[in-house]
């Protein structure tokens, strides 16, 4: 009776002990860039272009630690520096749909790499729609008065939960990281267990099939529409070793692979990583529903610039550089 809930804990563990093997580096590096005052100088520099994006410069800190080392790096990042960042409901859904579509870009693209598509075309598609998803809906919340409410993450950094009195400096940070470790964990078992719940009564498998129809209408080729299901619902990693594995029985083409695997980069981890962005406060309908239209639309456009009719040479430049 006891083997599930250990079989839990242990599988979860293992991704905590994988999670913070990122987040804690970032986070050291955070509070030595916020004691030597680098953090206020990088966001000094990049405030211009944040405030273009109608962004805090601190919205930019985070999304560079999110792009280089994943999500969790940005939650990492944004845990540092939760007492000073001023956000509304609508910047987080900006800057959490940015996150979503680009994040550890030096992993993940280099996967996309192995299964057939280019590194560099598919990074540039990733963060180059973040950046104008993201303003979109920064801009379009601004004018319209949409999703004003003010949001607040100090208990992300556990500074509204944990007692620091007589504690400054490093002694504060320490305690601010132990409870936002603490934090993850309870957040993976419960994203976990979730999951394992979804799987075992038949939605996961039920949002499977009601995916495949969307990927095909993008012009995917139906051959591949199922595999790219489990790297967009799961993750890019998945995704990437199963068309990388089914690629050789199946002979995809290069263009096949580069739409999949374009798809995969822009949408994946449907679930997970879109629960992450939700608990911080970002409205869903911009982090999953705009993500996966504007996914649709931009697979679709690709679907026709590289097209039978198109010269075969233009789709393969962007397969394998």
């Amino acid at each position: 009776m006891l083997a599930y809930p250990l079989a839990l804990l242990l599988r979860c563990w293992r991704m905590f002990i994988a999670v913070t093997k990122v987040m804690l580096p970032v986070m050291v590096l955070v509070q030595v860039g916020q004691e030597l005052g680098l953090v206020d100088r990088v966001g000094e520099l990049i405030a211009p272009a944040m405030a273009l994006l109608h962004l805090p410069p601190e919205a930019g800190i985070i999304w560079a630690a999110t792009v280089f080392t994943g999500i969790y790096g940005g939650l990492a990042s944004l845990a540092g520096l939760s007492s000073s960042i001023e956000l509304n409901a609508a910047q987080v859904s900006a800057l959490g749909a940015m996150m979503l579509f680009a994040h550890a870009i030096p992993v993940e693209q280099a996967i996309v790499r192995r299964a057939g598509a280019s590194f560099s075309t598919t990074a540039v598609l990733r963060i180059g729609t973040a950046i104008l998803y993201g303003a979109a809906v920064s801009w379009f919340c601004h004018l319209t008065g949409t999703l004003n409410e003010p949001m607040s993450f100090e208990w992300l950094g556990g500074s509204s939960v944990i007692s620091v009195e007589g504690s400054s400096g490093w002694m504060a940070w320490a305690q601010s990281t132990a409870f936002s470790l603490v934090l993850t964990f309870a957040v993976i078992v419960v994203l976990v267990l979730l999951l394992d719940i979804l799987d075992k009564l038949g939605i996961t498998r039920r949002i499977t099939t009601a995916m495949l129809p969307l990927l095909k209408l993008s012009g995917l080729d139906a051959k591949v529409a199922p595999v790219t299901t489990v790297g967009v619902l799961l993750g890019l990693t998945y995704g990437g070793a199963l068309i990388i594995e089914e690629a050789k029985k199946q002979n995809f083409s290069r263009r096949t692979r580069f739409l999949a695997l374009s798809w995969m980069s822009l949408s994946h981890g449907l679930i997970e990583d879109t629960l992450l962005i939700v608990a911080l406060g970002a409205n869903i309908w911009v982090v999953l529903v705009g993500r996966v239209l504007i996914t649709l639309a931009i697979i679709a456009l690709l679907a026709r610039l590289t097209g039978p009719k198109r010269n075969a040479g233009s789709g393969a430049q962007v397969v394998s550089s």
